[in-house]
């Protein structure tokens, strides 16, 4: 106990609040994973699969319970956002792998292999080393510093390749090969995700500077990004939607994990300059 005191002493405060909020919304996630997928088990039985493009998910209460599971998780995800950096907050959804690989395991009936073990450990040591040496936040006064920051020409070269990458997944790869290989739907969720993330940090910026009395939503910047973040969730939810209704659980959580995870830490480096 002494030697994590000392180590959460060494971190800056604001990082010590988004690494327990990070903590917390991984819990919430891993769990909402295995509850959203038996919803929409139950109700691909008796209507169109999301897989297949249905939308009868939208009539189960199950699914909405997991989906509700993952709004509470997501907002502690935001609130840890405005506290601490990316590249700290983004690789602690390791801890939603283990959980959701877990219950897949013992909900789902989904065999987790010694190969999924490993991976499973690799995740988990990879993300606590990025924890202990993620750097200090640069700090920011108003959003429209960030908004600087995602209009220079490395973050908007970076942002016009994720939007052409998805625009051929989604009308090239999706309609062939959606259905029998895993990284088309992933890879969409993965790409929209990193721009996510840096207008969740930039929303959850304003926010907690207009808590403080600075306020923020008087710029057209925040609004702007609160556009892209609603842009970018639903277009996530739909296509891990369809993930988790095609295939095996147990696989979907640790490459989207691996993938978001990577794209955003990339992102992070570009866009803040890390």
């Amino acid at each position: 106990m002494a030697a994590v005191r000392r180590w959460s002493e060494g971190m800056a405060s604001d990082n010590v609040k988004g690494l327990v909020l990070a903590l917390s919304s991984s819990l919430f996630i891993g769990a909402s994973f295995i509850v959203k997928k038996k919803g929409l088990k139950k109700a691909g039985a008796s209507g169109i699969r999301a897989g297949s493009g249905g939308y009868s998910y939208l009539l189960e209460p199950l699914w909405w319970v997991g989906m509700i599971t993952m709004v509470v998780g997501e907002i502690a995800n935001f609130a840890a956002y405005a506290f601490a950096p990316a590249i700290l907050v983004t690789p602690l959804g390791a801890l939603s792998i283990i959980i959701s690989a877990a219950l897949a395991h013992i909900i789902l009936r989904e065999k987790l292999h010694t190969f999924g073990i490993l991976g499973c450990v690799l995740c988990v040591v990879g993300s606590t080393a990025i924890v202990l040496h993620a750097p200090p936040e640069r700090q920011i006064e108003s959003v429209t510093e960030v908004w600087d920051l995602a209009t220079e020409p490395g973050f908007l070269f970076y942002a016009l390749l994720v939007l052409t990458a998805v625009f051929i997944l989604i009308f090239h790869f999706v309609p062939q090969y959606g259905q029998s290989h895993i990284m088309v739907y992933i890879g969409v969720c993965s790409l929209v995700g990193s721009i996510s993330v840096m207008s969740v940090k930039a929303v959850g910026i304003a926010l907690k500077l207009t808590f403080s009395g600075m306020n923020q939503l008087v710029y057209p910047q925040t609004w702007a990004f609160t556009l892209v973040v609603v842009t970018c969730v639903v277009t996530q939810m739909n296509y891990l939607n369809k993930a988790l209704d095609t295939f095996n659980t147990a696989v979907v959580s640790p490459i989207y994990y691996v993938m978001f995870t990577t794209l955003t830490i990339l992102a992070s480096v570009i866009m803040f300059k890390f």
